[in-house]
């Protein structure tokens, strides 16, 4: 019997025990297979994680129901954005075809179907993140003040397969993707005011909001930008190597670093787009953020103020959290929150407004 002298060997052997009932693998393999197809085995063992990605987001639809159900309607959409930018559009219809993706709707149990309500688009975070149960007491605190929400499974979104995974377009065609999902609940839901339609969004969300404001601003009235993605060419110098190629450098994204061809990852940098600002903007961020640092954001703030542009932000300092730090839920994240609520408040008229921290405290937490 042959042995096995690496971990990997180990692994490979156990997987010799099951049938591995995916594309190009359907027996049972000997050992002696096992080791003329490793590399066979190893991707199918990788691909596996996409698999446990679309349970997970099975339970997690599940929770939104438990979590908030008793103060909001959820449903979620199917939905269509552009082709992928990489499509042949000459050869197959396949290739001209819309990208298919999901959107969450949040709309609240306490309101008035004859009449009409302001909408905020929501884009996740995460370069291959999605809208979880991680918003929970942000889209309580949403509903209670009669906001209806569409929260975008955009491309590249995790939880919906390999194919999804790997159609990430970051700063490019999953902006239309957000973009999208707005002009869908304008045409399919009567208690949308197209005249209060607001972006709020952290992170890469953050980012994905300030696209969609530079770009539409005729179609959004203010927008909150929490710790956003601002530089792609400042982030890849302070980042690990290993976050520009296995994530921006891959085949399948990007497919070129940023010293390769660096317009490209200017075009998808706030930054860049910076004079394009026409609406309020809010954009929070914090000196100890472990993952946008905070030269980033200032980076986008400078340039906002060298183009004359009116806008407001707060620099934190300190603020427990790091990078979650006004989605936490201690005093300060709470404090924060209801200022950014505030804020959105003056340009979106909600139906109710938070009087004070207290009464936003009672619809997140139920006390």
């Amino acid at each position: 019997m042959r042995t096995f002298s690496t971990t990997r060997h180990l692994i490979f052997a156990l997987m010799c025990t099951i049938f591995i009932n995916t594309g190009q693998l359907h027996a049972q393999l000997t050992g002696s297979q096992v080791l003329e197809n490793q590399e066979i085995i190893l991707e199918e063992i990788r691909d596996l994680r996409y698999r446990f990605d679309i349970l997970e987001k099975a339970i997690d639809d599940i929770m939104w129901h438990k979590v908030v159900g008793d103060v909001a309607y959820i449903d979620k959409l199917f939905m269509a954005g552009p082709p992928p930018r990489d499509a042949d559009m000459s050869t197959t219809l396949r290739g001209s075809n819309p990208i298919k993706f999901w959107t969450y709707v949040f709309i609240p149990k306490d309101i008035d179907p004859s009449e009409q309500y302001p909408l905020l688009v929501f884009p996740h975070g995460g370069v291959h993140g999605d809208f979880n149960t991680y918003y929970t007491h942000i889209i309580r605190e949403l509903m209670a003040q009669q906001y209806i929400v569409v929260a975008p499974e955009y491309r590249g979104s995790t939880g919906y397969g390999k194919g999804h995974h790997q159609l990430i377009d970051y700063g490019g065609l999953e902006n239309d993707d957000v973009h999208e999902s707005m002009l869908l609940m304008l045409e399919n839901y009567d208690i949308v005011d197209s005249r209060r339609v607001g972006l709020i969004g952290w992170s890469h969300g953050g980012m994905i909001s300030l696209m969609n404001a530079f770009e539409h601003p005729r179609q959004y009235s203010a927008v909150f930008a929490g710790v956003p993605v601002s530089d792609l060419v400042a982030r890849m110098g302070y980042k690990r190597p290993e976050y520009e190629t296995d994530w921006f450098a891959a085949d399948h994204h990007i497919g070129q670093g940023v010293h390769e061809n660096i317009e490209e990852y200017r075009r998808r940098s706030p930054v860049y787009h910076a004079h394009k600002l026409e609406i309020p903007l809010l954009i929070h961020t914090n000196t100890i953020d472990e993952d946008v640092h905070v030269l980033e954001v200032e980076n986008l703030i400078n340039t906002l103020r060298a183009h004359n542009r009116d806008f407001e932000y707060r620099i934190y300092e300190e603020i427990p959290g790091g990078h979650s730090f006004d989605r936490m839920d201690h005093r300060m994240g709470r404090d924060i929150r209801f200022e950014i609520y505030k804020f959105l408040e003056k340009y979106l008229d909600p139906p109710v407004k938070f009087r004070n921290v207290g009464e936003m405290e009672r619809a997140a937490y139920s006390f």
